[in-house]
């Protein structure tokens, strides 16, 4: 978590030099940024970890404080072995095979560039395949864009996030799961994972800076106790019986 932080402070402060960010760079050449379509077109891939991301916004008003969003995801081919979607009575919309892809985290951002928070979504937002979060969690550490197109600090600094934020993204996970279950209870017979009244799942605001301090403490206080020395012990002589 301390290196990927690191990583992510070192792409802003590059990147700041400039007066540039790491959504700016997604949009560098890609025409007219119109709402609902993909930055940047195609997405951006890893061939080796089956890692994808895109970017893109929603309408005016309907999140005021967020200029767009990452998505961020596992294709099925960078999975484990024993990792497979989730039984349910209705898939025909999910996608197969090696398209059967998860979400693994949204990365929400406001108008400057910044993280505001992250989110997990419903299905039918995602587009993706179902996995419970259990399997989802072990994706986390599976997602890193390893290239520089078309934006090698965009890449380190996306994979960089879904590293810091590992235990946001395990709660957010597993609130998605009980958001869900707690609709289908309320809604018997729905196909809840298609149902457009529900669409964020679990959110959480973000602060890369209060995320590394956090870090940074835990760390301090790891190497306190690593450095004091073990408590002593005295062995009791055996006594002498008359």
């Amino acid at each position: 978590m301390a290196a990927a932080g690191r990583e992510v402070i070192e792409v802003l402060r590059v990147l700041c030099r400039t007066n540039d960010n790491v959504v700016g760079e997604i949009l560098r050449h890609q025409g007219t940024f119109y709402e609902w379509n993909h930055y940047p077109k195609g997405d951006v891939y890893d061939d080796k970890s089956h890692a994808q991301y895109f970017y893109h916004a929603h309408p005016m008003g309907q999140r005021d404080d967020e200029h767009g969003h990452f998505h961020t995801f596992v294709r099925a081919a960078g999975m484990p072995a024993h990792i497979a979607p989730a039984k349910r009575k209705e898939t025909s919309q999910w996608p197969k095979g090696d398209e059967a892809l998860s979400h693994v985290i949204g990365i929400s951002m406001d108008p400057r560039g910044n993280p505001l928070r992250l989110f997990a979504a419903n299905r039918w937002v995602t587009g993706e395949a179902w996995y419970k979060a259990d399997d989802v969690c072990e994706l986390i550490d599976r997602f890193s864009i390893d290239h520089a197109q078309p934006s090698w600090p965009t890449n380190r600094w996306v994979s960089g996030m879904v590293a810091l934020f590992w235990p946001q993204v395990i709660t957010l996970l597993q609130a998605r799961d009980t958001t869900i279950a707690t609709w289908e209870d309320a809604n018997p017979g729905a196909d809840v994972l298609e149902d457009r009244r529900l669409e964020v799942t679990s959110q959480v605001d973000i602060s890369v800076d209060q995320q590394m301090r956090a870090v940074e403490a835990a760390l301090g206080a790891r190497r306190i106790t690593e450095r004091m020395p073990a408590p002593k012990t005295t062995k009791k002589k055996p006594s002498r019986r008359p």
